[in-house]
């Protein structure tokens, strides 16, 4: 089943990037996320009240609450990296370079979590890693605009590093609690940590600049978020972390998919090789 909940993780995944790329188009990156995460804490917790696991809150020990709120502090820093390398950078080139994290997780679990490093995984390792590689190179023109706004691969690798320790702090922290109820917790830690950096930024009086189809976007994002995170820590809490963390990455298909038909962003050759080096390693994992 944990296989089948990182499927649904990726699917929601992806349509997250495409939703909140038109909820940012007009609205600051920061604040975006900020808003996103009303909407995630609302939907996990009614999920935690659905599912009854509230009640288990008062059996955390003090390891499982740290791991928690070291994984919401690392998802937080991961989302408002990756909103703001949205913001500014082609979704075909953020995107692969976020999900490039699945290197980074492969191989803190086969250090942290003794999941061990077998030739298919090395192989698809590789695979990831030239696939990420291929599909971030530039065009040969470049205009000024693009070279001054080249800051987002910045941003977008910050991403991928603090989403790979998001997983592995979250897999320590989920260990023997309801999975729900962890990413209900986690949720509030990015709550606070996002609405920390707006007041801090002194971005809220943006707020009420926010059109209605930004909105709309926006909590359509916040949706899918707290669908693909109830799906993320379902798969992860019962499956290895160098395998769900993959397959979750999928929702690169998706996120590519949609911004051909809606953002008429087009993959050039180079990038649909390394689409499908991404594809072909991520799903040798499961042989």
């Amino acid at each position: 089943m944990w296989i089948l909940f990182a499927f649904g993780s990726a699917l929601f995944a992806g349509l997250t990037a495409i939703l909140a790329k038109v909820g940012i188009k007009n609205t600051d990156s920061n604040v975006a996320t900020a808003l996103r995460t009303i909407v995630v804490l609302l939907f996990s917790w009614i999920m935690v009240i659905l599912s009854g696991s509230y009640s288990d809150i008062g059996n955390l020990t003090s390891k499982a609450w740290a791991f928690l709120v070291l994984s919401g502090l690392s998802t937080g820093a991961s989302w408002l990296c990756y909103f703001r390398a949205l913001q500014i950078g082609d979704i075909n080139k953020v995107t692969p370079i976020d999900k490039s994290s699945t290197i980074i997780t492969m191989i803190l679990a086969g250090i942290f979590l003794g999941e061990g490093f077998s030739v298919i995984k090395c192989i698809a390792i590789a695979a990831i890693g030239v696939g990420t590689y291929l599909m971030i190179q530039r065009k040969t023109v470049t205009t000024k605009l693009q070279t001054k706004k080249r800051s987002w691969m910045f941003y977008a690798f910050a991403s991928s590093v603090f989403a790979s320790l998001t997983s592995i702090l979250g897999k320590i922290g989920i260990e023997g609690i309801d999975s729900t109820l962890g990413t209900a917790i986690r949720t509030v830690v990015v709550l606070i940590m996002a609405w920390l950096v707006v007041f801090i930024t002194k971005r809220q009086n943006t707020i009420k600049d926010i059109d209605s189809k930004s909105w709309l976007f926006l909590i359509l994002s916040g949706f899918a978020t707290g669908a693909s995170w109830l799906c993320y820590y379902r798969a992860l809490q019962t499956g290895e972390a160098s395998i769900v963390v993959p397959i979750d990455k999928l929702s690169l298909l998706i996120t590519i998919a949609f911004s051909y038909f809606i953002f008429h962003e087009r993959l050039t050759r180079k990038a649909m090789i390394g689409l499908v080096c991404i594809v072909v390693g991520t799903f040798s994992l499961l042989l």
